[in-house]
């Protein structure tokens, strides 16, 4: 069990510093085409998450797909407003 939310708690801290490099509060050690497939994966499996978590048998796990619906509408609008300001700076 100690190493499942070991992992979780790596992954998670990935995912943060990669949404750190994306808003540029961090140097780049990832290329930019990198982090944006790197958060594109999570944009998928968030989404997931929130279906399984929808179709789940209990109701916590139905009431954690509020907080991964939540979490992939953001990583939505990180992407989307990346892109966004990709085509304003031509």
């Amino acid at each position: 069990m100690y190493l499942f939310e070991s992992i979780s708690i790596l992954i998670n801290l990935f995912l943060g510093y990669v949404l750190l490099i994306k808003g540029e509060y961090v140097s780049k050690l990832i290329p930019t085409k990198v982090v944006n497939i790197i958060l594109w994966i999570f944009l998928f499996i968030f989404g997931l998450n929130t279906l399984g978590n929808i179709l789940a048998a209990t109701l916590f796990e139905k009431s954690l797909s509020l907080l991964t619906l939540v979490f992939t509408f953001l990583l939505w609008n990180v992407l989307k407003k990346s892109k966004k300001n990709k085509s304003t700076k031509l």
